[in-house]
C-alpha cells in the first residue's frame, strides 16, 4: 500500500499540506468540501504536488516537515527546483545559527 504527502493550492493562493493512503479520494474530499477544516472555505483546490512513501509514518513525517516550510520553499519543491531548495535550507540554517538580536 502506498501513502502520499501532498500539497494543494487553494483558490486564495495559499497552500495546504496533508497526507493520505488514497490520494485521489482525499483530493476529491477537499474539492467537494467533505474534508472539513482549512480547505473547506478555500475551494476550489488543485493538486500542486504529491510524493509517494512506503509507510504512513514516512508520509506523515514529510507532511509535518513541509508544513513548517516557508512559502518559497514549498514552491521550490512544487517546481522540482532542488538547487533552490538547498539554497533556502542553507539560508535557514545560517539564520538559526546567528539569531537576530534586533526587535523587529
Amino acid at each position: 500500500m502506498a501513502f502520499w504527502m501532498y500539497i494543494l493550492q487553494c483558490a486564495d493562493g495559499c497552500y495546504y499540506v496533508g497526507h493520505s493512503d488514497n490520494l485521489e479520494d482525499r483530493v476529491m474530499q477537499h474539492q467537494s468540501g467533505a474534508a472539513s477544516g482549512y480547505t473547506k472555505c478555500r475551494r476550489p483546490v488543485g493538486l500542486a504536488y504529491a510524493q509517494e512513501f512506503p509507510t504512513r509514518d514516512e508520509a506523515f513525517a514529510a507532511e509535518r516537515q513541509v508544513k513548517g516550510w516557508a512559502r518559497k520553499k514549498k514552491e521550490a519543491l512544487i517546481r522540482g527546483d532542488w538547487q533552490e531548495l538547498q539554497r533556502l535550507a542553507r539560508g535557514r540554517q545560517r539564520a538559526s545559527a546567528h539569531p537576530s538580536t534586533g526587535s523587529g
